[in-house]
């Protein structure tokens, strides 16, 4: 992003990512445990970003492209078994497909689609919690919900978005509805929150 912008690129961004790309990601989410969000996958309009092919299988851009004459460039890293993706790629999806049935990659990404749309709506309800740092405000809410609020006051106090991950949400959970005296959480990003005072507030992280 930093580059195209800087090269004076303010429109949008076609990227490639197939159905195939859609099942891989859902599956390596599984494997984290990440929860809906990283299940929920790409998203085929994200900001200027977008995915046409989406809802198209590797196999079937390949094919197009042959019938109109179109030469494109394989990643050789999609191939290197070093890498986790690639293994899912060649070894796991292909045996999902053996013992499950044809349509496994296809059910993963219908998967993703639900997931996304059910994560939008509760992103959206915690949008409208107007004190996020109040310790009884949170003890109300639905835990489904609570978790996506404690993900916006963490991100609103400097936390790495792309490091937040379930395990600092869980703590921050019971700073809520299992405190007894904890210091602090340490969140990606080098900043922390704590409770003082029935409410939830930002400190200096560790290093």
């Amino acid at each position: 992003t930093a580059l195209l912008e800087a090269a004076g690129h303010d429109g949008v961004v076609l990227l490639a990512h197939t159905l195939d790309d859609q099942a891989e990601t859902v599956l390596l989410g599984l494997g984290r445990g990440s929860g809906p969000r990283s299940l929920a996958g790409m998203a085929a309009r994200d900001g200027r970003w977008r995915r046409p092919f989406l809802g198209l299988r590797r196999a079937d851009t390949e094919a197009v492209c042959r019938a109109h004459d179109l030469i494109w460039w394989t990643d050789p890293h999609n191939a290197d078994p070093a890498f986790r993706r690639a293994r899912l790629r060649h070894e796991v999806l292909p045996l999902l497909d053996d013992v499950l049935g044809s349509g496994v990659p296809e059910a993963l990404a219908r998967t993703a689609d639900q997931l996304r749309h059910d994560t939008a709506l509760l992103d959206e309800l915690a949008g409208q919690v107007e004190d996020a740092a109040d310790v009884a405000t949170l003890a109300a809410l639905p835990p489904a919900l609570r978790s996506r609020v404690l993900r916006r006051l963490a991100l609103e106090a400097g936390a790495a978005p792309g490091e937040l991950g379930a395990v600092h949400l869980a703590a921050l959970d019971r700073l809520v509805t299992d405190w007894h005296g904890q210091d602090r959480v340490e969140l990606p990003g080098h900043v922390a929150l704590t409770r003082t005072a029935g409410r939830l507030h930002r400190i200096d992280g560790g290093p």
